[in-house]
């Protein structure tokens, strides 16, 4: 188990996944093969050493003639090995110049009529061999859920035949491909089954947020009443719900957060946001359409400690709700979860936690996860999508460069002129000699100088929440850096310029892009690059779907750490490329066996 541990295997798929890199096939080859390794039985003729190599001239036995032969860099052994009269088995490369063959760089073969797989890993490669022997067989595979096919073609590439190692020498391809990538993905997913785990909630929650949707001045979208009737189903249930609902930008998040508000009440539920700002607008969309009996209450770090928040049935709040006495929640909410540290998330999951009973927990995001990744992830969570937005998003993504500037600045003054806002991303705060843009500090000068009611801030401004609040109120331009992508609600911003557009994600331009045309009023993107010809861009700014961009970017950055966190960082797939189909094939010979264990 120490060897098998070694090589992180932890079940017998992922040691038939262990596929080796090559063979050394030392079957006799019974006509030439030029440019390949040839395997024959010769006898030393002659021998002449040289500073730089060996000269050898052999006759080979097997195919009744005479070849010259040649050891580059030959050592010592090599005189020793090669002498005169001596008859043995050697693998060489056959070459051919001026129609005469030569066996380059031959090495003596000590079994013939064999296939050996050649694998990389950090233990010796015959005890790799060994151990594929002693554990793997068909049989054992479809034990664990292959089919006879798929458990026979791994058999194969471990335990080849010579045609087998001659087809797959080099690569997997076609049917031998598309089999590896569903077992390597059908493996991920069994493993994750096992890892999913229910807990009982601390009360089934029964509440009615029908009356409160009826009474909105406006209706909610199809996709809105969906997450909350998978809430609701959630709320019922005899497990603690752990779901993330994801709103592309725009799609109307909060109005699902108070609903789950009121399915939960008269129990107490909490939403911890990211920002300051960002909690203020919930509590101020909260106020205005919960009805006057739901209690609610906002805490940040300028909240009063006196304020008993048992008085309370929904409180909002920042990070500063973790270093709080809470009273007894049952669903906790979290907005932009990633926007937490690792430490901070653990405090959020122990609030959850009451003698082996745990609230009901949601998770809202408005950045985007691809479809085929949160098909993976759902073996541990569950997922609602929210993808309609209440208004119709009439947003112009342009790809400017230097020459575009003065056109530009024409359209800014023309959207100021309409009392409508600006906002300018920089790839950085300070000057830096290894990006080939200007920093916030080196551009800020020309838009004070031209522009009246400029405000600028950026990650590391103490002040940026005020200043942020103040340029909603009364700036026209604002300079920053990409800290705007998240919790700032502007509804007179038309205009969005993105400095270096090809340095970020495009998950990360998408919800940027968010921010403008939150209304309805027409918007503009401009990614401004020195790249000549930006495809990736040039996709992104046909695209408005966040999702359909997740998984552009995704397939952008080669997948990665596809999971999330799932899997540790760096590490990812080696041959399952997302297929979707594939995936699908997977999660249903999953629901199978799940059917005929029962």
């Amino acid at each position: 188990m120490t060897k098998l541990k070694k090589l992180g295997v932890t079940n017998l798929i992922d040691l038939a996944l262990l596929l080796p890199k090559s063979y050394e096939n030392t079957f006799l080859t019974q006509t030439p093969v030029v440019g390949e390794k040839n395997t024959v039985l010769v006898t030393v003729s002659r021998v002449n050493w040289t500073p730089k190599a060996l000269s050898l001239w052999f006759f080979v036995d097997t195919w009744g003639e005479y070849m010259s032969g040649v050891v580059f860099q030959a050592k010592a052994y090599h005189r020793a090995i090669f002498r005169v009269g001596e008859q043995m088995y050697i693998s060489a490369i056959l070459q051919s110049q001026n129609a005469k063959l030569s066996l380059m760089q031959p090495i003596v073969v000590q079994e013939i009529n064999k296939i050996t797989p050649k694998y990389k890993t950090s233990l010796q490669n015959k005890t790799v061999v060994a151990l594929m022997h002693e554990y793997l067989s068909i049989d054992k595979l479809m034990a664990e859920g292959l089919n006879g096919h798929e458990a026979e073609l791994l058999c194969s590439l471990h335990f080849p035949t010579p045609q087998v190692a001659q087809k797959y020498s080099r690569t997997l391809e076609g049917e031998a491909l598309r089999i590896v990538k569903f077992v390597e993905i059908f493996n991920y997913l069994k493993i994750l089954q096992k890892k999913k785990r229910f807990f009982a909630p601390k009360h089934m929650l029964t509440g009615d947020a029908e009356p409160f949707v009826n009474s909105l001045p406006f209706k909610l979208t199809s996709d809105q009443k969906n997450a909350i009737a998978d809430i609701k189903k959630d709320f019922s249930s005899k497990k603690a719900a752990r779901r993330i609902i994801m709103g592309d930008v725009g799609s109307g998040k909060t109005m699902v957060i108070l609903a789950s508000v009121l399915l939960c009440y008269p129990q107490r539920s909490i939403l911890m946001a990211p920002t300051t700002i960002l909690a203020n607008q919930i509590f101020s969309e909260a106020k205005r359409f919960l009805p006057l009996h739901v209690r609610v209450a906002l805490v940040t770090n300028s909240t009063s400690n006196k304020l008993d928040l048992n008085d309370f049935d929904f409180i909002i709040g920042t990070h500063a709700l973790l270093y709080r006495s809470l009273p007894q929640l049952d669903l906790i909410m979290i907005d932009e979860q990633h926007r937490f540290g690792i430490a901070q998330r653990e405090l959020i999951n122990q609030l959850s936690i009451k003698e082996d009973h745990y609230s009901h927990f949601l998770q809202f995001t408005a950045t985007p996860i691809p479809r085929t990744m949160s098909m993976i992830q759902s073996e541990l969570i569950d997922f609602s999508f929210i993808k309609q937005t209440p208004f119709e998003k009439d947003i112009d993504t342009r790809i400017i460069h230097k020459q575009d500037f003065k056109n530009l600045i024409d359209h800014i003054k023309a959207e100021l002129s309409l009392h409508r806002q600006t906002i300018v991303i920089y790839p950085l705060v300070n000057e830096s000699e290894n990006i080939a843009y200007q920093s916030i500090e080196e551009g800020r000068g020309f838009w004070e100088k031209n522009f009246e009611k400029v405000f600028v801030t950026y990650g590391a401004d103490k002040n940026k929440e005020e200043i942020l609040e103040r340029f909603r109120e009364e700036g026209n331009i604002l300079i920053a850096t990409t800290l705007v992508e998240v919790g700032i609600s502007l509804p007179r911003l038309s205009t969005l310029v993105i400095v270096g557009a090809e340095r970020l994600g495009l998950a990360s331009l998408h919800q940027l892009r968010g921010r403008v045309s939150r209304n309805g009023l027409k918007g503009y993107c401009f990614l401004y690059t020195n790249q000549k010809e930006p495809k990736r861009l040039e996709d992104f700014s046909t695209c408005k779907d966040g999702f359909e961009i997740a998984e552009l970017d995704l397939r952008c950055r080669k997948s990665g750490d596809v999971l999330g966190g799932s899997k540790q960082s760096g590490e990812k797939f080696v041959y399952y490329g997302l297929e979707e189909d594939i995936l699908t094939q997977a999660k249903q010979r999953l629901e199978g066996l799940a059917l005929r264990d029962c």
